[in-house]
Order: structure tokens, then sequence, then C-alpha cells
């Protein structure tokens, strides 16, 4: 009897896998893209370390299976002082977390998904040539880009408050992506951006 028990133990079972959490602290799963717009370009893929080693960058279209994470990160390095030190700029982002999640108590990667969609311009002006003279039209923003400007528009805001200010990146970033995440033009450097863009659409179409 023992050894029929034995045969039937849950040794044929599937053994369930950990949850991959960020850092080791927060979880992908229950996390919903709200915009419809950007939900096949915004990457919640779990993991560990926001780190792929450029693997997307021979791949058509590839930036879109990179973590939401990593494109911060990546973004972060666009300075003089950052470029290639990407441990530099992930331990940034991970003591950025540490604080959205004290102020805010939300997940923090919740938090940088709203950002992303608060910040996102969904119409731009571009320029026409029509016989040596420049039209401006309004026109759509694609997805992927619209997703590169929001996250182009928070770093540039964090690099802006880094000047003068005695809290140190990690404090600026994460309050750049609460107050973004609030959707509140006059905290947030990138939403007013973004409805400085959209209002230039509004008036060229």
């Amino acid at each position: 009897m023992a050894r029929e028990e034995r045969e039937t133990s849950p040794l044929k079972e599937k053994r369930k896998m950990p949850e991959i959490k960020l850092f080791g602290k927060w979880g992908f799963e229950g996390i919903e893209i709200k915009d419809p717009g950007l939900k096949n370009v915004i990457s919640l893929k779990p993991v560990f370390i926001p780190h792929s080693k450029g693997r997307h960058a021979s791949k058509r279209f590839g930036k879109s299976k990179v973590s939401l994470v990593e494109r911060l990160v990546n973004n972060l390095m666009r300075t003089r002082k950052g470029t290639g030190k990407k441990q530099r700029a992930i331990n940034i982002v991970r003591k950025a977390f540490e604080i959205v999640h004290l102020k805010t108590g939300k997940n923090p990667i919740e938090v940088l998904v709203r950002a992303v969609e608060n910040a996102a311009p969904r119409e731009e002006v571009t320029g026409i040539m029509y016989g040596g003279i420049v039209y401006h039209k309004a026109v759509d923003v694609a997805p992927l880009r619209r997703v590169d400007l929001a996250l182009r528009f928070i770093v540039e805001a964090v690099k802006k408050e880094t000047f003068n200010n005695i809290k140190n990146m990690e404090e600026i970033l994460a309050d750049v992506l609460i107050a973004t995440y609030r959707n509140d033009p006059s905290r947030s450097l990138a939403v007013k951006k973004k409805a400085e863009i959209e209002r230039r659409a509004y008036s060229a179409a």
C-alpha cells in the first residue's frame, strides 16, 4: 500500500514555478494596459533584471518585445556621462521604484505603465513640402513612437530637474513618475510636453 502511494505521489504532478518578480520584489501579473493603442507595443514580459543584451537590435520592431522597464533604463543612458553604464542606470531605476512604492503603496511597474500612457502623444505635426513651400500638417503618431516619445519626455524631465537640485537622480525619477502617473501637467513636464505637441497638432489640422 505504501509503495502504491509512493508511486502516485506528487512526483508526477507539475511543480509550480515561482513567480518572476522584477528585482525580486514586484510582480508583473495583474497589470493592465488601458490604452488600446499601446497594448501591442508595451511588453510586460516578466524579468528579474531588465537587461536583454540588445538581442532585439537586429529584429524588425524588436523593440516592442523589450521589457518596458528596460526601455526606461536604456533611455536613462542617453547622456554623456551615462552612455554605456547600464548597471548604473539599472540601480537608479531600482532605487526609484522603491521610492515610488513607499510613496504611493502601488506596484511601481503599474505606475510606470500609467505614466507612459499619460505622456504618450496621439498626434504631432509634420512638414510637407509642395513646390518649395513647407506646410505643417497634423498626423497620427505610430504606437511604437508614442512609447518612445513618452519615455523620452520622462527622462528629459528628470534631466531638467537634476540641475540645481539637492535631490539625487533616484528621488527625481520617482517624483517625475508619480507626477506623470497622476497626469498632472502643472507638476509633470512630460505631461506638459505631450499637451503642447497635441495642441500644435490641433492648430495645424
